[in-house]
């Protein structure tokens, strides 16, 4: 296990985002803003490196990570925060983004669902 988080907060517009393709977490203190677009988790580290090829579960489905952004797990390590992009590719729109692949992207996570990336 290299990462192990529990939702714990769900944003008004997250679901909304998500629909789109985009599922954004960030650590239990998201700013204000933030806080409305993004899906809020206990407090995790990460325990080794996370790697393309390395698998993401979300809920009930997994994923496996396609892409890294070169500030992604910077701000995973010290905020909680990225952005997972379902598209599959092998590149990144932003920089703190990961991209998966997998099944489609979930219709929603809910409070006690589990992120896991190993």
């Amino acid at each position: 296990m290299k990462f192990e988080v529990e939702v714990i907060r769900v944003g008004e517009m997250a679901a909304d985002l998500l629909a789109g393709g985009h599922l954004i977490i960030f650590g239990d203190t998201p700013n204000e803003v933030l806080a409305e677009v993004c899906f809020m988790h206990t407090h995790g580290e990460i325990c080794g490196d996370i790697e393309v090829g390395d698998t993401v579960v979300l809920g009930q489905k997994n994923f496996v990570i396609t892409a890294i952004g070169e500030e992604a797990l910077q701000t995973l390590a010290e905020l909680g925060h990225c952005t997972f992009c379902f598209h599959g590719g092998t590149d990144v729109e932003l920089p703190g983004q990961i991209s998966l692949k997998g099944e489609e992207a979930p219709e929603a996570l809910t409070i006690g669902d589990k992120i896991v990336i190993f």
